[in-house]
């Protein structure tokens, strides 16, 4: 015989509410048994996160291949043995993280307020970059992302051992580097204007 329960001018099924409690204690534990949520801590500013991070990883796969000219004439540089892009790979994967580490909330530009070529013209002050980027958390979040798919992709070409690809991936990671730089570091720089006049160039000659 089914026993029905009267809730709120409603009549219930017994078996149905015990359905239903069971259901929400299996919820109830669930949410209880979620592990903390991870309370990052960042110490480096942002500045300093480029300087000795980013900055050093690009580079290294920058330079990774490359043409040399000398005296001597051209020496082309790319990875040979499996020591070398060992450590062109180390640099790839620095870089693709060094993006989330930018990106860690808390982070500020610069702990002196003082960006170290402050006295460039165009460059906007620790304080612009820092509002801007608090004003839009997504447009810096996506400029990061950029830079880490142009690493991602430098990966990619290291582990297919493709000196080309490499060299391709370099000039999308030097365009992600110029999308988030002209946004909030120096997005007042003077761009100089290419061919020069004839006049001013003779004079730069002399």
């Amino acid at each position: 015989v089914a026993v029905l329960v009267v809730q709120r001018g409603f009549v219930w099924p017994r078996d149905w509410l015990r359905m239903k409690l069971r259901y929400l204690s299996v919820l109830l534990l669930a949410a209880c048994s979620q592990p903390p949520t991870t309370q990052f801590r960042p110490d480096a500013s942002i500045q300093e996160v480029m300087a000795s991070v980013v900055d050093p990883a690009a580079d290294a796969l920058w330079e990774a291949v490359s043409t040399e000219t000398s005296a001597q004439g051209e020496v082309e540089h790319q990875p040979r043995t499996d020591a070398e892009w060992l450590v062109v790979r180390h640099n790839a994967v620095t870089l693709s993280e060094a993006a989330n580490l930018l990106l860690i909330e808390g982070r500020v530009v610069s702990h002196s307020n003082k960006l170290e070529d402050a006295h460039v013209p165009g460059i906007l002050t620790a304080a612009e970059v820092q509002k801007k980027i608090d004003a839009d958390r997504q447009l810096f979040a996506e400029r990061a992302h950029d830079l880490q798919l142009a690493a991602r992709e430098a990966l990619a070409a290291i582990d297919a051992r493709h000196p080309q690809r490499l060299l391709v991936a370099g000039e999308k990671i030097d365009a992600a580097c110029e999308r988030c730089h002209i946004t909030y570091w120096y997005p007042n720089a003077e761009q100089p204007r290419w061919p020069a006049p004839l006049k001013q160039a003779a004079a730069v000659t002399r």
